[in-house]
């Protein structure tokens, strides 16, 4: 019998009652693992009840007793390294490397949150009048909750809670159904290091779930990974309920070669930023705009590249792209490649036949270029989160410039080039949050905030580092004068 992956809440593994579930499916071999239950509103508020509970003796507790916690937690994440990795591979389909990646960047979010106690927490001023003192305290505020993605079900979630529980706040985590696997066997790892009781939740589910932690009036924000237009509707409707959001959308990454560029270096670069995690990445490359005369030596080396890209199982060592993530994500993909051919543009690379030995069922879709696209064509305007590369001809750096402004998104963006000037220009005017220079993945470390602009992110404090400390807390001033 399938597995029916369970809820944590208090501290105890709680098998959920609802009826409706959801598969979660082997993307590579398109097979059944477990299901995944959409839980109950009564559920749901159980967790967000035990996280209530667990508050105010969780703030209480001292801050370095917190970080000792997240230390054990990271300690035992390094433990069971190899297996976190298997287990995300095999629910998302991802190479074993990249989720050997993820997995870095997890405990590196969880390492930058034990540094909370020396991160500014407060500060102080003497005498700002007669004998008056003055003080700030950051001081954290009560329940908080994601809504994560299936993109990165090991890492994402780690953008916050840690930094959540760090600075004394409690959590919940509502993983995506389609990929529950990753967080179920962390929260096995984080009970066995004995966290306290109902300092860290997870609930199971979709919009019940989600419309629950919203609504109550015992939760105080949000985090949110996914589409823009989920995003805006769950943006709104955290604000009529006056609460606190951050909301990560999505993304078309424009990557910028200039005439000077290093072919030689710049094209891994790009190919890992195009079909890294099959594409199916926030920080993905979105559209290649090759300036100049760089364009066909740039565009041969690409689809060259391309061909040499080894696709398969992602569970096999050496594999570099594996499915995408489930059947949806990959009818959008070909219905996305089908609309290039039909707006003519021209396909030099197509990887909609691709057959993987061993995996006739698996959810694959092979590396695939277009070349003579239009900026307006609908491949080269909007998300297609999967492993293609449009190529865009420019004369210069400003009709480059013009073509990533008149994107609605403003996730990321890099540029290719030699010359110190078109970098600092490139990283001055171009309305992204995350730039890359010679970097085709401009993903921050846990120690900067990951940003992003225009219809990409929704808020003002960002997650990771700084930002998500001032997230997660209140500013509280402190007059003081004795007589």
């Amino acid at each position: 019998m399938t597995e029916l992956v369970k809820n944590y809440i208090n501290g105890k593994w709680v098998e959920s009652k609802a009826k409706e579930t959801s598969d979660v499916i082997n993307p590579a071999t398109g097979e059944v693992i477990a299901k995944t239950p959409m839980s109950t509103a009564e559920e749901t508020q159980d967790a967000i009840n035990a996280a209530n509970a667990a508050f105010r003796r969780w703030r209480a507790t001292p801050a370095m007793t917190r970080v000792r916690y997240l230390n054990r937690i990271r300690d035992a994440f390094e433990d069971n390294f190899e297996e976190l990795c298997k287990i995300l591979t095999t629910e998302q389909g991802k190479a074993i490397d990249e989720s050997r990646g993820e997995y870095r960047r997890t405990i590196e979010n969880i390492e930058c949150a034990t540094a909370i106690p020396s991160l500014q927490m407060g500060y102080n001023a003497e005498d700002i009048a007669a004998g008056i003192d003055e003080q700030v305290i950051k001081q954290p505020l009560g329940v908080f909750f994601c809504i994560a993605p299936f993109n990165f079900p090991g890492m994402v979630p780690t953008w916050f809670w840690p930094f959540a529980i760090g600075t004394g706040n409690t959590y919940i985590v509502k993983p995506s159904p389609q990929v529950p696997l990753s967080q179920v066997r962390q929260f096995e790892i984080i009970h066995e290091i004995g966290l306290p009781k109902g300092v860290l939740n997870m609930v199971h589910g979709g919009p019940v779930a989600g419309t629950t932690l919203i609504e109550s009036p015992d939760t105080i924000g949000m985090s949110f990974v996914g589409s823009t237009k989920v995003g805006k509707l769950l943006y709104k409707k955290v604000g009529e309920f006056g609460k606190r959001a951050q909301v990560q959308g999505g993304a078309k990454n424009f990557l910028t070669v200039m005439p000077d560029a290093n072919l030689e270096k710049s094209v891994p670069a790009i190919i890992t930023s195009f079909y890294g995690c099959a594409g199916q990445r926030c920080l993905a490359g979105g559209v290649l705009l090759a300036v100049g005369d760089i364009y066909e030596p740039l565009r041969d080396a690409v689809v060259d590249a391309s061909k040499q890209l080894s696709v398969g199982n992602g569970l096999e060592e050496g594999v570099q792209m594996g499915p995408l993530a489930s059947k949806h994500g990959m009818d959008n993909v070909l219905k996305m490649i089908d609309s290039g051919v039909k707006e003519g543009a021209e396909l030099l690379l197509d990887g909609r036949s691709i057959e993987v030995p061993g995996s006739p069922n698996g959810f694959f879709i092979g590396p695939t270029v277009f070349d003579k696209v239009s900026p307006t064509m609908t491949i080269a305007t909007e998300e297609i989160f999967g492993p293609v590369i449009p190529i865009v001809h420019v004369k210069d750096l400003d009709e480059a410039i013009d073509i990533i402004h008149a994107c609605r998104y403003g996730n990321a963006s890099s540029v290719f080039t030699s010359s110190g000037k078109v970098a600092r220009e490139y990283s001055y005017r171009v309305m992204a949050g995350n730039i890359g220079i010679n970097i085709g993945v401009a993903a921050p470390i846990a120690t900067f905030p990951f940003s992003g602009m225009k219809d990409s992110f929704l808020g003002d404090l960002h997650g990771q580092g700084q930002d998500a400390v001032d997230f997660f807390t209140e500013n509280k001033v402190v007059i003081t004068r004795w007589f």
